[in-house]
């Protein structure tokens, strides 16, 4: 088979479309031949060293993604060979065949496309418990999204003006915001005025709940929060945040939570049925994924630019005929 590999952490240009060893399945794996690889700003930071990375090199990075059983578990009628697939948190998914648990697939409906599944599994089901598990939104909360225009933001504007919440999107560019208003936002704001804006929304209480993906911006977070708000960490893509102090906390009773998606995703039953309110979302037209661009994954250096530009607005695939 082919897959992208790299050897040595760097920029883009160290990805390779090269011949690699077919993997062979463990005990309980099922051979997947890919047709759709979602792109991840994990990624990047794995290609460029900041994130673990087992194994020796030649590393091969992904996820997640949609394809076709090829070599089933023996006597397995609900994954036989042939079904579509799915999975978000499974390794080594940039290659035409993926050696995946079969407790991590996911079934994909008819109508659920290989072109959606690898579009929102990993930042969909991200995005539902961030407004379940992490803080249970209520009709009429004042909720701030950070990176409001990202794969996860835009899922999670649709998500929160689904349950009633009125929201903020935090975004870079004048393009950004305005697809942050598509989504459904109720204000779209620059990294320049968000706090001031989060304030006026909530007539001048503070948010009742501030979705931080970015890390640096933590600060401004709990200061947009009101007495009594939440602050939901999950993900630092500008860096670390400064260490918080805890009196903070105390003075004006807020709640800083982590969030971490594996925390959730606790088994198959737990992953499936959070898939299919997902899928059922997306059936009733509650939600709808936004492809930012398609590139081959012979091409993956070209997606790993485009993505660090920071201009992609939505979710970046990677396909195979």
């Amino acid at each position: 088979m082919h897959a992208l590999t790299f050897d040595h952490f760097g920029p883009a240009d160290v990805l390779r479309w090269n011949e690699h060893p077919d993997p062979a399945p463990g005990p309980g794996q099922v051979l997947v031949r890919m047709r759709r690889v979602g792109l991840n700003f994990a990624d990047v930071y794995r290609r460029n060293g900041n994130y673990h990375l087992a194994g020796a090199a030649p590393w091969v990075l992904g996820y997640e993604g949609a394809g076709v059983v090829e070599r089933p578990v023996a006597g397995d009628a609900l994954f036989p060979a042939g079904a579509r697939v799915g999975f978000a948190d499974m390794p080594h998914a940039n290659a035409e065949l993926v050696a995946v648990d079969r407790d991590r697939l996911i079934a994909l409906p008819d109508d659920i496309s290989d072109d959606v599944a690898a579009a929102v599994l990993l930042q969909g089901l991200t995005a539902q418990y961030l407004v379940t598990d992490s803080f249970a939104v209520r009709p009429d909360d004042v909720a701030v999204v950070h990176a409001a225009a990202g794969g996860v933001g835009l899922l999670l504007v649709q998500m929160l003006k689904t349950l009633g919440a009125v929201v903020l999107g935090v975004a870079s560019s004048e393009a950004r915001r305005d697809a942050v208003i598509a989504a459904g936002a109720d204000v779209a704001v620059g990294y320049g005025e968000w706090v001031d804006a989060a304030r006026a929304l909530s007539g001048g209480h503070g948010a009742d709940v501030v979705y931080d993906s970015v890390g640096r911006t933590l600060p401004d977070s709990l200061a947009a929060a009101r007495i009594g708000g939440t602050v939901v960490f999950y993900g630092m893509a500008a860096g670390d945040p400064d260490p918080v102090d805890p009196r903070l906390l105390m003075d004006r009773s807020l709640t800083l939570t982590g969030g971490d998606l594996w925390n959730v995703l606790t088994g198959p039953e737990a992953r499936r049925e959070r898939a299919s309110a997902l899928f059922e979302q997306i059936r009733r037209g509650a939600l709808a994924p936004r492809i930012a661009a398609r590139f081959a994954l012979r091409d993956g250096a070209l997606a790993h630019a485009f993505l660090e530009s920071r201009t992609a607005i939505g979710k970046v695939l990677l396909t195979l005929s």
